[in-house]
């Protein structure tokens, strides 16, 4: 692979011009088709096969006028302090807003607060449920309009009017946390390489990434229904991965021009060697992802595939636009204006840097430093005992939002279950009493301590399914609201028993509780599957079974130290006014299968930058503990980098002021925190430190059967040395003569016909006498870099490029 990437970056950088021109062409073709697509639903959460799904579809089928998959809102009307609605003007006034949004586009039923009995004992609350005839994706911007009229004209009569319900559109999310996030990067790439231009191209390289990924995305909703957080998570992802792997083969390239590599060379080395770490890294993130499509959840799907695609695209972006960029860059990429004088010493071979003192210092101490890094997790992860899941409702929306004021509203009208009604389907299709039936289910539910309030039953025109309307006494998303479920769903089996009746609980707050258990069901499976197949992407990259098996353990202590810490904030409320959490309750349900989905695929791509440039210098000959140390010398400051740079994008959503976006940040940020600068810059080199040449062993059978995937490029340099030191002549063929040429010593060097340049020029000098021309010309650059000048670019090397280097490309075991 290494050898493949290696040509691939030359390519790229030699035809700059193209495949600039080949990616603007991408980018406006994407553009062009993302400007008619239909856009990202709302992501209604539905899990097939279970009992809220199958009550929703037999609704579907038996009362169609109740759009059971519709969308619907409430319109909750609170009279000026002291009055009551039932006063005439009042009364009037919200019968008129009601009249108005029964007109609405796309409405197919609003229920009466007079006649409906929707008003609070007070008589100063009340609401009108409205049910839509699409779901709540397709909801109109004219029936969003008829909303927003309704509130405007209730306030204007001294009412107090809000909205609530999965039909009200979400007030625009904030664009700050990208553009925080985006800055900090900035900020860290001018710190970490002292120059503009440098810092510049993996944030250019970035965002051109991000747009193609977020415009595929946009444009992939003419076939597919995706869920509006599939472009959150896929910009998230796309924008911090991006900036990392460009950073690393930027570093290297420059790396590459200090050791005395012409510019084209430089490039082609940095993609063949970090390259193909990023090929590995993006593949761990890639597959993480993907991995959430098993659950069997539409929204998770997509949510996965989207932000898979988008680090897809931040790879090839990595190893075709990037070397392209570099080539336009040339040698200005090495002005480093913005140094300081510490930095320079350091690029001048002087002094060492943090990462190696570190290094060296956790070395020297491997057992103290483990043990306390061990049980210093292990101490955060204690709160994840206490987890509790559910998911989010209007009560986790901003304060001071529609929705948000609705849902207390009704709360203190009506009591908090109000918010989480229960929709109770009784299937009598195969009793031979479906009233009775309806009448014995309806009996039952009054009788339940935790419900407030039933309503009738109502039946299908056949007369043998009846809908009946409970309310608990609890919030939606209560535990005590999620036993009652149960105890509901309990209830069943002896009305089947007794009437040959089947009863099943639906509703907003019924599937959210499902999908709450499938979700749990699904994290250990989960994990496992997308363990499984990481372990085996590492296993080739690294040739060892202890460095994969550290790896995922190393992962498991971030994850559960970074849910610790979820439920210590926002489940407990320690620290809640410094993260801006203004109301405690249980962890989304959603966020801990995400965040190890996307926590695993970015601490492997930290394990591989850093590991792998250990196992280049162990491959080398270096000692295991020389190997780490010199690992961090050449990776420990951009992994560093790297980390602030995604921890600063995660944490710019803290600013946000939904409950579940705060959560997602603090999570991703914490989790990132924990396993680059705990995991894999403490408790990895411990670990490598005590195990010695055992960290890189491997059971010979197996070492047989793997295939040898070269991520260190040890192939590419040894065909690369190969080339600039065997002085050994091509064979002659009989009867081909061969010119004589003068060497750099003034002795003839047999040339043979068939080594001739490619324009067939007799006085095309031999690769011989090209390497020891080109060495001297990069000594005399080496010597300018370390006084600190600029250098002038190299030549071209491809018009003088040897056929030798070609030959060996093509087959780079081959040794003359």
């Amino acid at each position: 692979m290494a050898t493949f990437l290696y040509r691939l970056g030359r390519l790229a950088f030699r035809r700059r011009r193209l495949v600039v021109m080949l990616w603007v062409a991408v980018l406006a073709a994407i553009g062009i088709g993302a400007m008619s697509a239909p856009g990202t639903s709302s992501g209604a959460l539905s899990v097939p096969g279970t009992q809220s799904q199958r009550a929703i579809d037999l609704l579907q089928k038996e009362f169609p006028q109740a759009s059971a998959d519709g969308a619907t809102a409430r319109v909750v009307f609170e009279a000026p302090s002291g009055q009551k609605l039932t006063s005439a003007a009042n009364k009037a006034e919200v019968e008129s807003l009601v009249a108005k949004l029964e007109k609405s586009p796309q409405v197919s039923g609003v229920s009466d607060p007079f006649t409906g009995g929707l008003v609070s004992r007070s008589g100063s609350i009340a609401y009108a449920q409205v049910s839509y005839k699409v779901a709540e994706a397709d909801v109109s911007g004219a029936a969003h309009a008829v909303q927003t009229d309704v509130v405007a004209q209730g306030e204007k009569a001294g009412l107090k009017v809000s909205l609530g319900g999965n039909a009200v559109k979400d007030k625009a999310a904030s664009k700050a946390a990208e553009l925080i996030g985006v800055g900090v990067a900035a900020v860290v790439l001018v710190i970490t390489f002292g120059s503009m231009i440098a810092a510049g191209l993996p944030l250019l390289t970035a965002i051109l990434g991000v747009a193609a990924a977020v415009l595929s995305v946009t444009l992939a909703t003419h076939f597919f229904d995706l869920a509006s957080a599939s472009t959150t998570l896929a910009l998230m992802l796309g924008l911090a991965v991006a900036i990392d792997y460009a950073l690393f083969i930027v570093s290297r390239y420059r790396n590459e021009i200090r050791d005395g590599h012409e510019p084209e060379e430089a490039c082609g080395r940095a993609v063949g060697t970090a390259g193909s770490a990023v090929v590995f890294a993006g593949l761990t993130v890639i597959v993480a992802l993907s991995g959430l499509s098993v659950i069997g959840i539409a929204m998770l799907t997509s949510m996965g595939l989207a932000s898979a695609f988008a680090v897809a695209v931040a790879v090839v972006i990595a190893l075709t636009l990037l070397p392209a960029m570099l080539g336009f860059a040339g040698m200005r990429i090495m002005k480093g204006r913005m140094l300081t004088r510490r930095m320079k010493a350091l690029e001048r071979g002087e002094g060492e840097s943090t990462g190696v003192r570190w290094a060296r210092f956790v070395t020297r101490n491997p057992v103290k430093v483990l043990a306390v890094s061990v049980v210093g997790l292990a101490l955060v992860a204690i709160p994840t005992m206490s987890l509790k899941m559910a998911l989010n409702d209007d009560s986790g929306k901003p304060p001071g939002s529609t929705q948000r004021i609705a849902y207390d509203t009704l709360s203190k009208g009506f009591g908090p279950g109000f918010n989480g009604p229960l929709t109770v389907v009784v299937d009598a299709r195969d009793s031979d009493d479906p009233k009775t039936a309806a009448k014995s289910a309806y009996s039952m539910l009054s009788k339940l301590d935790d419900v407030a309030a039933v309503r009738p039953p109502s039946f299908n025109e056949s007369g043998d399914v009846a809908l009946i309307g409970a309310v608990p006494k609890s919030a939606a998303t209560s535990e005590a609201t999620k036993d009652l479920v149960g105890e509901i769903r309990g209830h069943g089996t002896a009305l089947h028993q007794d009437t040959g009746a089947d009863l099943m609980v639906t509703g907003l707050t019924a599937v959210n509780i499902d999908v709450s258990t499938k979700l749990s069901d699904a994290l250990v499976p989960y994990l496992a599957i997308v363990v499984g197949l990481a372990l085996v992407l590492l296993l080739l990259v690294f040739r060892s079974i202890v460095i994969p098996l550290k790896a995922a353990l190393g992962f498991l202590l971030s994850v559960v130290s970074t849910l610790g810490v979820l439920v210590a904030v926002f489940q407990w409320g320690w620290l809640k006014d410094l993260f801006g959490v203004d109301q405690t309750g249980p962890i989304v349900s959603l966020l801990p299968i995400v965040l190890i989905g996307v926590v695993f695929g970015l601490a492997m791509d930290y394990e591989v930058f850093l590991v792998s440039r250990m196992r280049e210098e162990y491959v080398h000959g270096a000692e295991p503990t020389q190997a780490v140390v010199q690992g961090f010398r050449h990776s420990g400051r951009v992994v560093t980098a790297a980390a602030v740079i995604m921890v600063s994008v995660f944490s710019g959503f803290l600013l946000d002021d939904e409950a579940l976006i705060k959560s997602i940040g603090l999570g991703l940020a914490t989790a990132v925190f924990f396993d680059a600068f705990v995991v894999r810059m403490t408790i990895v080199p411990a670990v490598m430190t005590l195990l010695g040449h055992r960290s890189w062993t491997l059971p010979k059978w197996l070492d047989r059967v793997l295939p040898n995937v070269d991520v260190e490029g040890e192939k590419l340099r040894h065909a690369l040395e190969a080339e600039q030191t065997d002085p050994a002549p091509e064979p002659v063929l009989a009867g081909v003569a061969a010119g004589v040429h003068a060497g750099s010593d003034g002795h003839g060097a047999a040339h043979a016909f068939t080594d001739f340049h490619a324009s067939g020029d007799p006085d095309t000098p031999a690769p011989a006498q090209q390497a020891a021309g080109k060495a001297r010309g990069l000594s005399r650059f080496k010597q300018r870099l370390a006084r600190g000048g600029e250098a002038p670019a190299p030549a071209d090397s491809t018009e003088s490029e040897a056929p030798a280097r070609r030959k060996l490309l093509k087959n780079p075991m081959r040794r003359s």
